[in-house]
């Protein structure tokens, strides 16, 4: 496992890009007015003109009293920061020794003093990407691109460029809703994430010339470029009949490039880890069929916060693995069922027996969904 200077102090710049991401989502519970030089609207909305009753707009939720200074400016700044950090603190420990009240209670309606699921999810991918991109994720790889992939990828960047001065050209309009604002905010975060990650490929990717054809997989491994295995074995450019198309030339590309394929696997993850969500549902239902207590709403509640919280755990484990330490090893490892265990009890209030054997069940389904998801992003990323 390595990690220079610069990918630390990369890491640090995702790792904020994900609380601010998660900050875009997390819904504001504080009332408190800014100091500083106010400005309002009389007794209308300077958002919408609604009347005002109280110290916030009853329609758009803007606050009466605005700042314009600096120093309300940075409070701003220093309240977005601290607000979720303080909601995060209050929300980990909870969850990691009793997740089973942080699902209970969040689904009952007290949800104020917590980091909501999809908060908490954003902010564990930004995080565990951050991580896995500073200390060499799952190998060291160096990838061979040819000039045609290389023209590919600088193209994408120069789309997602545009894309992104077309959203920043949306968000100056001055027609917009406050909700609608919000909305490009998180698109251009997005956006910004995406373009950064282009970036990164295109500034990391070598084409070689290596006349045997010959590129670098991972410490100690080699790989055959496509050129290479072609003329090797001529008749291998197919894959079973069996295998959908789409799949088929997914296969073939990680044949002929396996380094690049890795590549983009570890560095797109984090952009369709939201699948883990709907493809984890039909197995909670199925642990409660036809339950009218539990709705699928508190089943995705409890899958989000499971998948956040085991997030984290994966992130130690790959630490404990790069540094050969063998309690953030084996920690992660035994902790994993027990935390489900609890959350069942906890959450939906079953016996220990109850508890226990959907626990297995669902650990067994775990790796099913991992299968799927793995499936489905290999043939996007691969193939796209």
């Amino acid at each position: 496992m390595s990690g220079d200077i610069g990918d630390i102090s990369g890491a640090v710049g995702d790792i904020g890009l994900g609380v601010a991401a998660a900050k875009a989502v997390e819904p504001e519970t504080d009332g408190a007015t800014r100091g500083g030089r106010e400005e309002t609207g009389g007794n209308a909305c300077l958002n919408c003109g609604t009347a005002l009753i109280g110290d916030h707009c009853h329609h758009c939720g803007q606050k009466a009293k605005l700042h314009r200074t600096l120093r309300g400016f940075g409070h701003d700044l220093l309240h977005g920061i601290l607000h979720f950090e303080g909601k995060f603190w209050r929300t980990m420990p909870l969850l990691f020794w009793r997740p089973g009240r942080v699902i209970r209670e969040y689904v009952e309606g007290k949800r104020a003093k917590y980091v909501s699921p999809i908060a908490l999810f954003l902010f564990t991918v930004f995080v565990s990407y951050a991580l896995f991109s500073a200390f060499g994720g799952f190998g060291d790889i160096e990838p061979e691109v040819d000039p045609a992939t290389a023209q590919e990828l600088q193209a994408n960047l120069e789309g997602a460029n545009a894309e992104l001065a077309k959203l920043n050209q949306d968000l100056a309009a001055p027609d917009l809703t406050a909700e609608a604002k919000a909305k490009l905010r998180r698109e251009i975060a997005a956006a910004n994430l995406g373009r950064d990650m282009l970036v990164t490929l295109i500034e990391s990717a070598k084409v070689t010339d290596d006349p045997e054809g010959i590129i670098k997989v991972g410490p100690g491994k080699t790989g055959i470029s496509s050129e290479a295995a072609g003329s090797a074995n001529p008749d291998s450019a197919g894959v079973s009949d069996g295998i959908g198309g789409w799949l088929n030339s997914s296969v073939r590309k990680v044949r002929d490039n396996p380094g690049l394929a890795v590549y983009k696997l570890q560095t797109n993850a984090y952009k369709l880890s939201w699948l883990l969500i709907p493809l984890s549902l039909p197995f909670m239902w199925l642990l409660f069929p036809f339950s009218r207590r539990f709705k699928m709403y508190d089943h995705t509640v409890f899958v989000t916060y499971s998948i956040s919280f085991m997030t984290m755990l994966a992130v130690i484990l790959s630490v404990g693995i790069g540094y050969q330490f063998w309690p953030l090893i084996v920690g992660p490892l035994l902790y994993a069922p027990f935390h489900l265990y609890r959350s069942f009890r906890g959450a939906y209030g079953l016996s220990r027996f109850g508890a226990l054997w959907r626990m297995v069940t669902l650990s067994a389904a775990i790796w099913l969904t991992l299968g799927l998801f793995i499936t489905i992003m290999f043939g996007i990323v691969i193939s796209g």
